[in-house]
């Protein structure tokens, strides 16, 4: 049986900085998308709500509109009754039957002013609720239009980039898997500690990437032997040295590139 080859520090330097460099670049194309994906959803999320609004207001019209034919009918019933009760005053044969029908009659008045009341308030309501949904129907319109126009943009950015990410986390999974699983916990637990996702950085001026503390000469000499993986004691970040990065950077980009 062949003895399975060990792999040495400097290999999994290489790899972990690979790695930092796929994902760096994963992360700089979501980045390009910003806030787009959140602006999307919330502006689909206010247009349903816009919509439900003039849903409700469509409905109240309507009800409105059916009180209005309610009263209406109302109406034309009063004056059927008072017409009917004035053909029968004319024939009454005693004061009390004339008086009777009489208060019927004002009765029947007051229903029809009550009905033409209620129609005036109910009208008003209606005007009341159209100007509302002028309004509604002005701010969807726009926001619509604003909805379309953020969903070109996203979409444009993610045509741009769907092949080149697809690429980069097939590339981020196969990276991956070539480093212990110790190694790898430790990276993405760094990864997702520190801000900017860089958990592998190369020294640059005597410093860590993106730090202002200087890191030792003999540890300096140390990290370039590429002997053991190297943590800074400032940021937590592990250390490769500048030309273990600047000739991984180049095969990564020739890697895009190609």
């Amino acid at each position: 049986m062949a003895k399975k080859k060990e792999v040495t520090v400097e290999e999994k330097l290489r790899a972990l900085y690979d790695l930092q460099l796929i994902d760096s670049r994963i992360d700089e194309i979501r980045n390009v998308s910003g806030e787009l994906p959140l602006e999307v959803e919330d502006l689909e999320d206010e247009i349903a709500g816009l919509n439900t609004r003039l849903s409700n207001f469509a409905e109240d019209v309507s009800n409105l509109e059916t009180d209005i034919n309610n009263k209406k009918l109302l109406i034309e019933e009063s004056k059927s009754l008072m017409k009917k009760y004035d053909e029968q005053q004319k024939k009454v044969r005693n004061n009390r039957e004339f008086d009777s029908l009489s208060k019927e009659i004002e009765y029947q008045e007051l229903e029809i002013q009550l009905a033409e009341k209620r129609i005036k308030e109910f009208s008003a309501r209606i005007e009341q609720k159209n100007e509302v949904i002028a309004t509604t129907k002005e701010k969807l319109a726009k926001q619509e239009e604003h909805l379309a126009h953020k969903r070109s943009e996203l979409d444009d950015i993610l045509k741009e980039t769907e092949k080149e990410q697809k690429m980069l986390t097939e590339k981020s999974i196969e990276f991956s898997a070539a480093i212990d699983e110790h190694l790898l916990a430790a990276y993405k637990r760094i990864r997702n500690k520190v801000k900017n996702g860089l958990a592998v950085v190369s020294i640059e001026r005597g410093a860590s990437g993106g730090s202002f503390f200087t890191i030792p000469p003999q540890v300096q000499v140390e990290i370039a032997t590429r002997k053991k993986i190297t943590i800074d004691e400032y940021s937590g970040r592990i250390l490769v040295d500048a030309d273990l990065a600047r000739e991984e950077k180049e095969k990564i980009d020739n890697l895009i590139t190609s």
